[in-house]
């Protein structure tokens, strides 16, 4: 029940997070961001969503048998970090941060919460299977 309780926590985190730091003026409603990067942070949210309720929908899915439910928890492990994981990769990339100047930037705060809710995903699903 640590598992599922651990992957709770992940998807919650994919459904509400991304809305509440990305949808608001330091992003969607910023001015200074072209209409491009907007369009990849509505992509962006839309797709934490999408695999928070996957997350969730894996996690605790009834499995006919001990095969099937471990498959469902390589699901659930998979759709619960990857974007926590490409989050963490996407620092990498020339010229990005983790916080534009204007807020407080450079820096990556982002970091500690996505390394946690990566671990989450990825701990409560092998607890589980």
């Amino acid at each position: 029940m640590l598992g599922r309780a651990l992957l709770t926590v992940d998807a919650i985190g994919l459904i509400l997070g991304a809305p509440i730091a990305d949808y608001n003026h330091t992003h969607m409603f910023n001015p200074r961001w072209p209409p491009h990067a907007k369009f990849h942070n509505g992509q962006t949210i839309t797709l934490s969503v999408m695999l928070g309720f996957l997350t969730a929908f894996y996690a605790w899915r009834k499995p006919a048998t001990p095969l099937l439910k471990r498959e469902f928890m390589r699901v659930s492990a998979v759709t619960g970090s990857i974007y926590w994981l490409a989050g963490l990769a996407a620092i990498m990339f020339p010229g990005t941060m983790g916080l534009d100047p204007e807020f407080g930037g450079p820096g990556f705060p982002q970091a500690p919460l996505f390394t946690g809710l990566a671990t989450c995903g990825l701990l409560g699903s092998w607890l589980e299977a």
